[in-house]
């Protein structure tokens, strides 16, 4: 199983962003979960096909209208299987 982990910053609380990653991630068929951190960053781990994740790390580039991302940093793995949906946490 692929999985990616990306740290996303900007302006991504407070504008969506969490409900347009599941939106985005389910549309994939991607499993994982999306959370904000305490720094103003949002957190988010997927896994699925490696040609979903790698379009799911572009719509985390892009971000919904309201949002303003500056950076991400993502950090791709492989191994079993963690998560059975994709949910917000």
């Amino acid at each position: 199983m692929h999985r990616v982990r990306v740290e996303v910053r900007g302006r991504v609380q407070g504008v969506g962003f969490r409900a347009y990653v599941v939106r985005r991630s389910r549309a994939l068929s991607l499993t994982g979960w999306v959370r904000n951190r305490e720094d103003g960053s949002v957190e988010v781990e997927a896994e699925g096909s490696r040609a979903s994740l790698e379009k799911l790390v572009e719509d985390l580039r892009a971000g919904p209208s309201y949002a303003r991302v500056e950076s991400i940093d993502p950090r791709w793995s492989e191994g079993e299987a963690l998560h059975r949906a994709f949910e917000v946490r």
